[in-house]
C-alpha cells in the first residue's frame, strides 16, 4: 500500500499537485481490534476538531481493507452511516454484493459467487458428481457453501457438508476427518482460510488419509504453510482457485529498503527472525536468541517470503485498490464546473469534498493499469471475475510448488470461461490418473436412471430399458418408446425396423406345407386319372362315376386353395383364399352328401313297390350339388361386397415383430361360411352313419362315415388351435386343417376303390360285386 501511494504521488499525470497520505492499522485477526481501528480512522483519533470548526477534509476519505468478510460486514455497519467507501482486497463473501445493505463496499477481489462458479466448472469439466464440502463456520464459509450447493445440484450431489470451527476443538476436527475417511466421495471442496484449516490438515495427515482430490478456495490455495512437503502425501495435487497473480515493477527493490523501526515491535520481531539475531535493548519484543543485531544487516542477501515478489496475489489486490481510489479522486478533481454530476451540474472540491461524493466517482472507475489489466467495478461493487487455477506439485528438490495451470475468466470478452493446461496437472493418484468420484456410475445407453429411495439423486440404479424402448444418451432419465413400425435393438440404444413375419414360400414351414399341398393335388389328379381310365369298370360305375369325378376335382381345388394362404397377404389374396376355400369345400361336401343320399335312395329302391329312384336321378343329383354350392357362392359374394377381408399389420401378439395377416373383415360373414360347411358336413355325417349297415354291395356309406368323422374331428380341433396359435402359425394351422380334412376324405373314400382297381382287378367285376 505504501509503495502504491508513493508511486502515485510521484506520477505527474495522476492527481497532479495533490499528495495522498495514509494511516495504517493492524486488525490482529480480531474483530474487536478491527472495529476499533475503523472507528479511529473515521473519528481521527489524533485530531482535535471543534464543534464550531467542521471545515476541511474528513480524517480519511476511504479505507482499504478489511481482508476478512466477517470483519468487513461489521465495519460497514459503521462506515455506512458516514458514506465512507471501503475497498477490500480479500473479503469475498457474496453477501457483500448486496448494495442495499452495503452501499459503500467495493472490492478488488471477485465475489465468492464467481469463485463457486469456477470450482463448479472444474468439477463439471472432469465429470465429478459426488463431492464432499468443508467450510469455515463464518460468513465467508457458510455463504460460499450455500452458493456451492446450488451450483453443484444442477449436475451432481454433495456427499457431506461439515463446518470447520473458528476455535480449534479436537473432537470436532476428529469427527470431520472421520466423515472424510468413511465417505465414498474422493473430491473434497474446502472454503476456508489456512489458519482454520491447519488443524484439519494435520489430522488428515496423522490418520494417513490418501486418495482424495482436494479443491481449494482462494483462502488457502496459495498457502505456503499448507503446501509443504510434510503434507504432500495427503494433499499433493490439490487444485485451487487463486487470486490473479500480478508482477508489480519496482516493488522488490522497494521492499529491500526496509530498516528497523524501534517504535514498532513488528519490525523488530521481523528483523530478529530473518537474521536470527537479537536486539539487546529491545528484549521485550525479542522472539529470537542468537548474536546481537546491529540494524545494519543486509536484507537483500536473504531469501524469504518477504522479498519474494513472484507470487503477488493479495498484495496485487491491495495495489489495485489504492489505484482505483486514486483514479476516482483524479476524476473528481478533473471535474469541469457546469458539467458536474451533482446538483445544478456542480463539481466537488477535492480540498473540501465529502465521502459520498467520492462514492459517485468510485462506482464509475474504469481504467487499465501499468500491467495491462482493466480495472472497474460492476453494479455490485465487485471486481471483474478472473481467477488463476493452481496445482500443488513437487519439485525435484522435494519442495512443493504452487503452479498456475489454468485460468477462469467470467468477463464478457473471454472466449472460454475455463482454460486448463491438462498436460501439466499433477494428480496424486495411482499412475497419475484423473480421479473419479461418483455415488453411482453413469448409466450407459440402453438403460435409465432409477433413483434410490431416501438417497441423493446421484445415487441410482441403472435399469435396462424395456423391450421396444431405447435410451441413446448417457444417464438418461427415461427410455423413449420406438415408433409403431420400429423396435429396439439388442443394445436398446436405437430403433430398428421390426421383423416382418408371414408364412412364406422360403421358410421351412411354408416349403413343407406347399409340398404336402401339391402332393395332395397330384394324388387327387392321379386318382381322378385312374377313375377316368377305369370308368367302365363295375367299381367306378357302382360308385356314381360322375359324382366321383366331381368330388376328386373339388378335392384337387381344396389342396390348391391352401397355397393361397402362403405368401405375403394382399387385398386380392385375403379375399380369394377364404372364398376359394369355402366354395371348394362346399362343392366337396355336396358331392359326398349327394353320394350318401344316392346310396340310401338306391337301397330304398330295391324294396318292392318303391320307385323313389325316379325322383332322385342324375338331374336331381346335379341340381343338388349346384344348389348347395351356389348357396355358398352367394354367402361369399355378400361377405366380400359388404366387409371383405383385408391385410393388416398385427403387433399385439409379439411387439418386436410385424405379423402380416388377413383380417376377416366381417365375423358374421366368416361365421356363415364356416357354419354352412359345418351344416353340410354334419348332415352328411348323420346320413352316412345311418346308412353304415347297408348290404355289402352298397357299403360306401361306411367310408363316407369315416371320412366325415375325420373331417369333423379336424375342424372341431381346429378352432382352439387357431385361436391359440401365434403369428404365422395361425395360418399354418388353417392350412393344416384344410390338408388334413382333404386327405381324410381322399384316403377314406378312394383308397378301398383304388386298391380293388389296381391291386385286385379280379374283384372289379360284376360277378364279384354281386357275389358279395
Amino acid at each position: 500500500m505504501i509503495f502504491a501511494i508513493e508511486e502515485i504521488n510521484k506520477d505527474p499525470a495522476l492527481l497532479p499537485n495533490t499528495s495522498l497520505g495514509y494511516r495504517l492499522y493492524d486488525n490482529c485477526v480480531n474483530l474487536g481490534v478491527a472495529l476499533k481501528a475503523a472507528t479511529s480512522l473515521i473519528a481521527g483519533e489524533d485530531d482535535t476538531i471543534l464543534d464550531y470548526n467542521c471545515q476541511g477534509l474528513p480524517p480519511v476519505v476511504a479505507i482499504v481493507g478489511d481482508p476478512g468478510s466477517t470483519h468487513s460486514i461489521a465495519i460497514l455497519s459503521i462506515l455506512g452511516l458516514f458514506n465512507i467507501p471501503l475497498v477490500s482486497y480479500y473479503a469475498t463473501c457474496s453477501c457483500l454484493s448486496n448494495k442495499y445493505e452495503y452501499p459503500t463496499f467495493f472490492r478488488t477481489i471477485p465475489s465468492d459467487a464467481f469463485q463457486v462458479k469456477a470450482i463448479a466448472e472444474i468439477i463439471k469439466h472432469y465429470g465429478w458428481t459426488w463431492v464432499g464440502a468443508l467450510a469455515s463456520d463464518d460468513d465467508y464459509g457458510q455463504n460460499a457453501i450455500k452458493f456451492f450447493k446450488e451450483e453443484i445440484n444442477t449436475f451432481g450431489c454433495i456427499a457431506f457438508m461439515e463446518a470447520i470451527p473458528k476455535i480449534h476443538q479436537k473432537d470436532v476436527i476428529q469427527n470431520i476427518v472421520k466423515t472424510i475417511k468413511q465417505s465414498s466421495a474422493t473430491i473434497i471442496v474446502v472454503f476456508c482460510s489456512e489458519v482454520e484449516l491447519l488443524a484439519v490438515v494435520k489430522e488428515v495427515v496423522h490418520q494417513n488419509i490418501t486418495g482424495r482430490q482436494w479443491i481449494a478456495s482462494e483462502g488457502w490455495s496459495t498457502s505456503t504453510v499448507l503446501a509443504s512437503s510434510n503434507y504432500f502425501g495427503s494433499f499433493g495435487g490439490t487444485l485451487g482457485i487463486a487470486i490473479r497473480r500480478g508482477e508489480i515493477p519496482g516493488l522488490g527493490q522497494f521492499l529491500l529498503q526496509i530498516q528497523p523501526d524501534f517504535n514498532n515491535n513488528l519490525f523488530i520481531q521481523f528483523w530478529e527472525t530473518v537474521f536470527g539475531c537479537k536486539f539487546q535493548t529491545k528484549t521485550n519484543y525479542s522472539v529470537a536468541n542468537g548474536p546481537a543485531c546491529t540494524g545494519f544487516e543486509i536484507i537483500r542477501k536473504t531469501q524469504t517470503a518477504f522479498n519474494d515478489v513472484s507470487e503477488l496475489r493479495a498484495s496485487y489486490n491491495v495495489y489495485k485498490a489504492v489505484y482505483t481510489l486514486a483514479h476516482a479522486l483524479h476524476d473528481l478533481a478533473s471535474c469541469v464546473g457546469g458539467n458536474g454530476p451533482f446538483e445544478n451540474n456542480t463539481c466537488a472540491d477535492i480540498r473540501s469534498m465529502k465521502q459520498w461524493q467520492l462514492l459517485h466517482y468510485l462506482k464509475k472507475v474504469n481504467f487499465t493499469n501499468k500491467l495491462g489489466e482493466r480495472l472497474a467495478f460492476d453494479d455490485n461493487g465487485d471486481a471483474l471475475a478472473i481467477y488463476d487455477i493452481v496445482n500443488w506439485q513437487q519439485a525435484e528438490d522435494g519442495s512443493v510448488k504452487i503452479r498456475t495451470i489454468g485460468i477462469f475468466d467470467k468477463s464478457a470478452n473471454a472466449e472460454r470461461e475455463l482454460v486448463l493446461d491438462e498436460d501439466n496437472i499433477f494428480w496424486n493418484f495411482e499412475l497419475g490418473n484423473i480421479p473419479e468420484s461418483y455415488c453411482s456410475k453413469s448409466c450407459l445407453q440402453g438403460t435409465r436412471k432409477a433413483i434410490r429411495k431416501g438417497e441423493p439423486v446421484c445415487c441410482f440404479d441403472c435399469i435396462p430399458c424395456a423391450d421396444g424402448e431405447i435410451s441413446s444418451g448417457i444417464d438418461s432419465v427415461e427410455c423413449v418408446p420406438c415408433p409403431s413400425d420400429f423396435w429396439s435393438n439388442p443394445g436398446k440404444n436405437h430403433c430398428i425396423f421390426k421383423e416382418i413375419e408371414f408364412l412364406s414360400y422360403e421358410d421351412a414351414m411354408g416349403i413343407t406345407l406347399t409340398a404336402v399341398s401339391l402332393s395332395g393335388f397330384f394324388i387327387s389328379v392321379g386318382v381322378l386319372a385312374v377313375f377316368i381310365h377305369y370308368r367302365h369298370t363295375p367299381v367306378v360305375k357302382t360308385n356314381n362315376s360322375e359324382l366321383s369325378f366331381l368330388l376328386l376335382a373339388s378335392l384337387s381345388m381344396c389342396f390348391l386353395c391352401s397355397l393361397c394362404f402362403i405368401g405375403q397377404p394382399s387385398h386380392i389374396s385375403c379375399m380369394m383364399m377364404h372364398a376359394i376355400f369355402g366354395i371348394s369345400f362346399v362343392l366337396c361336401i355336396s358331392c359326398i352328401l349327394v353320394k350318401t343320399i344316392v346310396v340310401i335312395v338306391v337301397f330304398k329302391a330295391t324294396q318292392p313297390g318303391n320307385n323313389v329312384i325316379q325322383w332322385f336321378g342324375i338331374s336331381q343329383q346335379r341340381f343338388t350339388v349346384f344348389l348347395c354350392t351356389f348357396t355358398q357362392i352367394l354367402i361369399c359374394i355378400v361377405w366380400l361386397a359388404t366387409a371383405p377381408p383385408f391385410p393388416v399389420k398385427n403387433t399385439k401378439y409379439n411387439m418386436s415383430k410385424i405379423i402380416l395377416e388377413c383380417n376377416i373383415g366381417s365375423v358374421t360373414g366368416f361365421s356363415f361360411l364356416l357354419g354352412y360347411i359345418g351344416l353340410l358336413s354334419g348332415i352328411c355325417f348323420l346320413l352316412a352313419f345311418l346308412a353304415r349297415n347297408l348290404p355289402d354291395s352298397f357299403n360306401e356309406a361306411r367310408f363316407i362315415t369315416f371320412s366325415m368323422l375325420i373331417f369333423c374331428a379336424v375342424w372341431i380341433t381346429f378352432i382352439p388351435a387357431y385361436v391359440s396359435s401365434p403369428g404365422k402359425y395361425t395360418v399354418a394351422v388353417e392350412i393344416f386343417a384344410i390338408l388334413a380334412s382333404s386327405f381324410g376324405i381322399l384316403f377314406a373314400i378312394f383308397t378301398p376303390k383304388c386298391y380293388i382297381i389296381l391291386l385286385k382287378p379280379e374283384q372289379n367285376t360284376k360277378k364279384a360285386l354281386m357275389s358279395r
